[in-house]
């Protein structure tokens, strides 16, 4: 199988949280995505939620500008699509959304779809973003069976839920668990749709995982980047991931 260099996209949720605490304004969230595109970062992404506890509306616009500065750049919104996260879509027209199943006050994304139960009401809002030039990526659980569901649907990727492979790591039980991120991946390519990934990737379990499963085009990272960052700085933790995805495929 031929080499698919990953994308790293940074989400920046986390520094949002931490200068939330305070009416101060930092840390910056403009300031953070410069430094993370400048080293070397393919992407930001944002997860906007109602109650407003990560990114703001004000930081969506904010950051889709910053994203425009840099050529070939991927500017990622991802959240449930029925808690008005088109409205910030349809403002900035990033170049990816990545609709997840999260709940009204879900401490985190803990799931993927379950696309026999929502695929109607999903199909138009896909049909709506596909119409306004972005891709749309649906947030799924390492499922193959499920992949032609996606591709039915018209996403044009799949983000693999990765926590289930995170708290795997190490154990025992991981060489079966990849495997079905591996068999996910696989019928999503077969079906023609491209392949993300996220949720508690780290440095030291990206690498395993970029080599088991086949042609995983962008990995969206938050916390663990940004746990490092307090211990190694923003860009040289961004350096440090880009350097594990290059490990994987060396």
């Amino acid at each position: 199988m031929a080499a698919v260099r990953t994308s790293l996209s940074v989400n920046v949720n986390k520094i949002a949280l931490v200068r939330n605490t305070r009416a101060l304004g930092i840390p910056s969230l403009v300031r953070a995505a410069r430094i993370a595109l400048g080293a070397g970062a393919q992407g930001i992404t944002v997860h906007p939620r109602p109650d407003g506890r990560h990114v703001r509306a004000h930081d969506v616009g904010e950051l889709a500008a910053v994203v425009a500065e840099w050529p070939g750049a991927e500017f990622n919104i991802e959240g449930n699509p029925f808690h008005g996260l088109l409205d910030f879509v349809r403002e900035v027209r990033p170049q990816q959304c990545t609709l997840v199943p999260d709940e009204t006050g879900a401490f985190t994304s803990d799931h993927g779809w379950d696309l026999a139960r929502n695929a109607d009401r999903l199909r138009p809002l896909v049909g709506e973003l596909r119409s306004l030039g972005v891709r749309v990526s649906l947030f799924m659980d390492p499922d193959a069976a499920a992949m032609p569901l996606a591709k039915a649907l018209g996403a044009d990727r799949v983000e693999l839920y990765t926590e289930p492979y995170a708290g795997s790591f190490g154990k025992p039980e991981a060489p079966q668990v990849l495997a079905r991120y591996a068999d996910a991946a696989a019928a999503a390519v077969r079906c023609g749709l491209g392949v993300n990934a996220g949720h508690d990737l780290n440095r030291e379990n990206l690498p395993g995982f970029l080599r088991a499963v086949p042609g995983v085009l962008e990995v969206s990272i938050g916390h663990a980047l940004i746990a490092d960052a307090l211990e190694f700085g923003l860009a040289e933790t961004v350096r440090l991931y880009l350097a594990a995805i290059r490990r994987a495929y060396a």
